[in-house]
């Protein structure tokens, strides 16, 4: 394994030795080896003490490159600038890309971005300014304003020329867009095909003009599923004018599918929002206890439904063994339909035809699933308790349960997504708490219905 991975817990020793002996030739030397995203997971894990000593010995523009690939929480940003001079974070910030320095200051303190703002050069503060008045979770919000556009009445001779010159400062040159006098996107040519043409050829004859492009205020979600189903690097953001504002490179798009995944999940599991292993117990408790108290009262209401069964329970003791049962065998199925219905939203294979063929599915899947369970189920009592018509009961119970729950796990996520709702709030603990209430019904009811044959 290289010296210069990470994990590497002899790499490791050595820039800590160095960064306690105070050797800054050391420690550039074998800091600045590690690639940026090593660099930043070291920085995580050192001391407040140490963290300090980093920012003494590195530059702002060796400490910009380890801050694009840094993840950490709002506060963890904040309490760390407010320790820098604001001179400091001002050029760190302004030799980041431009959209990974908009992520970082819309965590910050408003009076923060503002002295920020103010010490960095007007044309960098203006880039940036530009960017974060967009809305968040928009293709506005994760584009860059760090692209390379080219007119088509240029020559390929130019086209280069321009490229060279400006391809240190872009995000990424495999793509060059172009654009009329208007500022409209009109084109796109790639790399490729600017080096294999002639020089005198004009930008207009090797242009494709038929661009894909997303809207400025598209959610982040669908620019990064139109990426994925084209296999894009990069895509073009217009206005409404069609006028080219940025682009959004497949770096970004990877961050979102797993912003959006770490959201969705974190829906499924009924939290607001994911917790970290370090995040302090009453942020974690304020996050979770909204959906805990939803839950609490409907459980409760559970609770009371068993309760108007009581006298079915007196007379029939036993009835009261299956109960969790019947209620768990609900909830891992709903469970189960609802994770097929929430992904096929979220990849888009569900459309409006395809909504119909789910449900049918499901249930189809349920009466499988709740036959061959109930069959299992009446057996296994009738052997436990020597009562088939108990086993019968128990059996086609969980047959009704089971086709009940699959078709409501696939269900309510699909009237949400029809009212524009999250899908993914239809959280496990949620349809697990619903199909416990249909469950408990079906059970009691069919028990209430045919009492006469359990009694004798």
């Amino acid at each position: 394994m290289s010296e210069k991975i990470l994990t590497n817990e002899a790499q490791r020793g050595v820039i800590l030795h160095s960064l306690q002996n105070e050797n800054l030739q050391e420690f550039r030397k074998n800091f600045l080896d590690l690639h940026p995203y090593d660099q930043a997971s070291f920085f995580k894990e050192m001391e407040i003490e140490e963290r300090a000593q980093v920012f003494e010995y590195l530059a702002p523009s060796e400490i910009a490159e380890m801050f694009a690939n840094l993840e950490m929480d709002n506060w963890e940003y904040q309490a760390i600038f407010s320790k820098l001079l604001p001179n400091y974070v001002a050029e760190t910030l302004a030799n980041m890309s431009i959209d990974d320095a908009v992520d970082i200051l819309n965590v910050l303190d408003k009076e923060q971005v503002e002295s920020y703002l103010a010490i960095m050069k007007q044309p960098t503060a203006a880039r940036i300014k530009a960017l974060m008045h967009y809305e968040e979770s928009t293709a506005g919000s994760i584009m860059t304003v760090d692209y390379i556009s080219l007119s088509a009445e240029q020559t390929v001779e130019t086209a280069m020329e321009i490229l060279k010159r400006e391809a240190p400062n872009a995000e990424t040159i495999y793509y060059i867009y172009v654009v009329n006098e208007e500022k409209q996107l009109v084109g796109v040519v790639s790399l490729r095909s600017l080096i294999i043409s002639d020089n005198q050829t004009l930008i207009k004859e090797i242009m494709n003009d038929r661009i894909y492009s997303v809207s400025v205020s598209e959610d982040q979600e669908e620019v990064a599923k139109k990426m994925q189903d084209y296999d894009f690097l990069a895509l073009p953001v217009v206005d409404f004018q069609k006028r080219l504002l940025g682009i959004i490179t497949i770096d970004d798009i990877v961050d979102v599918i797993q912003e959006e995944a770490s959201e969705d999940y974190s829906k499924f599991a009924a939290v607001s929002s994911m917790d970290f292993v370090d995040q302090h117990p009453f942020s974690a408790a304020k996050k979770r206890l909204p959906w805990l108290i939803i839950l609490l009262f409907l459980g409760m209401f559970t609770a009371s439904l068993i309760g108007r069964f009581e006298e079915t329970l007196d007379q029939v003791a036993i009835l009261a063994v299956f109960i969790p049962l019947i209620a768990g065998m609900a909830g891992n199925t709903g469970t189960q339909a609802l994770a097929v219905a929430v992904r096929g939203i979220a990849t888009g294979d569900i459309g409006k035809e395809s909504s119909l063929k789910l449900i049918v599915r499901e249930a189809g899947t349920g009466f499988i699933t709740g036959t061959i369970c109930g069959i299992l189920v009446t057996m296994v009592v009738y052997v436990w308790k020597g009562d088939f018509f108990l086993g019968m009961l128990v059996g086609i119970s969980i047959l009704g349960t089971l086709i009940v729950a699959t078709i409501a796990g696939a269900i309510i996520p699909l009237i949400m997504h029809k009212f524009n709702i999250d899908p993914a709030v239809a959280s496990g603990p949620f349809i697990t708490t619903i199909n416990d209430i249909i469950s408990i019904l079906i059970y009691f009811g069919m028990a209430t219905m045919f009492m006469s044959y359990l009694t004798n």
